[in-house]
């Protein structure tokens, strides 16, 4: 699937759930400082500044928000699984900091990756854990359980409700089905 995908479902996903233009634009936007900022020509300070002549500094705001960073918090954390959960509850932490536009950002993410994950499930079975650092199923589910909680808690309403659906889904023992047919 072209890399373009994943950031136009974000942005329908945004749209959908009520988000304005500024949100719209930033869901488009919401990886390229992370994914492509040391690629960018002057790197990801020229990026930032031509995010902010081209869309404005509130859509600037709301990418800087979504895009991960390291902590001081995992600098000192050996076990690779665990820096990764240290990690992932600081970005949590950052998103909320960010407030509700760059939450209903990250959620409609979270939404797309878990959907995404549960087609190629089906695709690849449970070489899908593969693709990821810990290369752990559970704690792909922590994670995703712990963005859908928080998003809960903070009122971001159906598209919440939604990713905690789609995630309990991974959860449930068993609840993904493999379908080799499909593979290859």
């Amino acid at each position: 699937m072209p890399f373009i995908a994943h950031p136009l479902a974000v942005t329908a996903l945004v749209i959908e759930d009520g988000g304005s233009e500024e949100e719209a634009m930033a869901a488009v936007l919401h990886d390229t400082i992370e994914d492509q900022g040391q690629h960018y020509p002057g790197g990801p300070a020229a990026l930032r500044r031509e995010i902010e002549k081209r869309f404005g500094g509130s859509v600037l705001r709301l990418v800087e928000g979504l895009t991960e960073r390291r902590y001081p918090e995992e600098a000192d954390i050996t076990d690779k699984n665990q820096r990764w959960r240290a990690h992932k509850l600081a970005y949590l932490r950052q998103v909320a900091d960010a407030g509700p536009g760059a939450c209903r950002i990250s959620c409609a993410d979270s939404l797309h990756n878990v959907r995404t994950l549960i087609r190629d499930y089906r695709r690849m079975g449970e070489r899908i854990w593969e693709r990821f650092l810990t290369r752990s199923r559970d704690d792909q589910v922590w994670a995703y359980s712990t963005a859908a909680a928080m998003y809960q808690r903070l009122g971001i309403g159906p598209m919440a409700e939604e990713l905690a659906g789609a995630v309990s889904e991974l959860e449930k023992p068993g609840g993904l089905e493999y379908e080799p047919e499909l593979d290859g």
